[in-house]
């Protein structure tokens, strides 16, 4: 069917079924694939993936980009093209998205829904995500979260780097802990607007600058640098990471699966490890430059 005005709209996607413990390493392949968003269904989801299997689901914007994945999946895990028609699937994630404890101190609530102050007495941090990867419940984002929880004091009244950030969340949390100012990059120009609006709706907005600059293209120096990337992608940045930040600063990364830790502290080795705290199948580095 083309896309005209007023018609409906089809969204080309498949779902497959695979083991437990390959699925987050399969979602970061997808999105390499180009998928735009990742649908994790299991036992335990309000919608049901196989039984005592986890369940895939990627949208593209095109049938060419999902039947280009499909032919990289393994025909083991069983991919098939659906289309779902119309968007309101698009905001329907939102049913689910509550204000919910981010990490000691800070609360992150949708726009949509007023927090009530059930979770205790914390910095409350308005979120719509839009499009963006960064709502917060992905483990590899609280873990970040939580190591800027415990290392304010390298960064209060000071700028902060955010590399590929997303929604903003992480540079938002490090402003609502005391950062004086934050630049948040991403190489998709579509989440800056997000990160701009995010950080209209909790007063940041002449603190905050955000554009697709490359990492390598400017040279400041920060007391803390964090970058929630896929593992590949931080060995590869591992140069330019390192470069930013400040002597006796700090680097966080996160986005790495337990099985790629070694590889990427390797990548990083002329930094002292200070931590590696994980959670599930993902772990988080935080490293001091001396």
């Amino acid at each position: 069917m083309p896309d005209v005005p007023g018609s409906p709209v089809n969204i080309p996607r498949f779902p497959f079924v695979l083991v437990d413990d390959a699925a987050d390493e399969m979602s970061g392949e997808l999105f390499e694939l180009g998928a735009d968003g990742i649908e994790e269904r299991d036992g335990t989801t309000l919608a049901k993936g196989a039984a005592g299997l986890v369940t895939l689901v990627a949208s593209f914007a095109t049938h060419e980009d999902a039947n280009g994945a499909i032919a990289q999946i393994d025909p083991k895990h069983h991919p098939r093209l659906e289309e779902i028609i119309g968007d309101a699937w698009r905001d329907a994630w939102k049913e689910h998205f509550h204000p919910f404890l981010l990490c000691d101190g800070l609360v992150v609530a949708p726009p949509w829904e007023k927090y009530d102050g059930k979770l205790g007495d914390a910095r409350v941090l308005e979120l719509e995500p839009g499009r963006a990867f960064g709502t917060g419940l992905h483990e590899t984002t609280s873990l970040v979260a939580q190591a800027l929880s415990k290392h304010v004091d390298d960064f209060r009244g000071a700028e902060i780097l955010d590399v590929g950030c997303g929604s903003g969340i992480l540079a938002l949390v490090a402003l609502a802990f005391g950062a004086s100012r934050a630049r948040a990059i991403d190489n998709d120009p579509d989440v800056i607007g997000v990160v701009l609006e995010n950080a209209e709706r909790n007063g940041y907005a002449s603190r905050i600058r955000a554009d697709t600059t490359m990492v390598e293209d400017f040279a400041t120096q920060y007391p803390v640098v964090v970058a929630n990337i896929e593992a590949e992608v931080l060995i590869s940045m591992s140069g330019p990471l390192d470069a930013h930040v400040s002597n006796g600063g700090i680097l966080i990364l996160s986005g790495i699966l337990a099985t790629k830790r070694d590889r990427v502290v390797e990548a990083f080795a002329s930094l002292e490890l200070l931590e590696e705290p994980a959670r599930g199948e993902w772990v988080a580095l935080v490293f001091r430059k001396s």
